[in-house]
C-alpha cells in the first residue's frame, strides 16, 4: 500500500472553507477512485491544523488521484487558505502476522 501524509497549517479566517473543501475531496476520493482505500482528515481543536492520512493501492493510484477533477478543484480552492503544507509518502508492507 502507498500511504500519503499531509499536514496543513490554515489561515484562521479560512478554517470553515478549508474544512468544507477537504471533506468534499475526501468523500469524492473514497467514492470515485477504486485505488483509494482510505482518506481521513483530522483537525486540531481550533481547526487551523489539518492532518490527512490517505491509503492507495500504489503510487499509480495516487497519481490518478492527483489527476482527478475533484483533487484539482480542491488544490486550486485551498491555495490561498494555506500558511504551510508538508507532504510525505510511505510504503506500507503487508504484515504477515496480521490476523486475516
Amino acid at each position: 500500500m502507498f500511504i500519503i501524509a499531509v499536514q496543513f497549517i490554515i489561515h484562521s479566517d479560512h478554517v470553515a472553507d478549508f474544512k468544507d473543501a477537504v471533506m468534499k475531496n475526501a468523500a469524492a476520493s473514497e467514492r470515485d477512485e477504486p485505488g483509494c482505500h482510505q482518506f481521513d482528515a483530522c483537525f486540531n481543536a481550533d481547526g487551523t491544523q489539518c492532518f490527512l492520512y490517505e491509503v492507495y493501492d500504489d503510487e499509480a493510484a495516487f497519481g490518478a488521484h492527483r489527476a482527478s477533477p475533484h483533487f484539482n478543484l480542491f488544490f486550486e480552492t485551498v491555495q490561498p487558505m494555506i500558511v504551510e503544507r508538508r507532504f510525505e509518502s510511505y510504503e506500507r508492507p503487508e504484515n504477515p502476522y496480521k490476523a486475516k
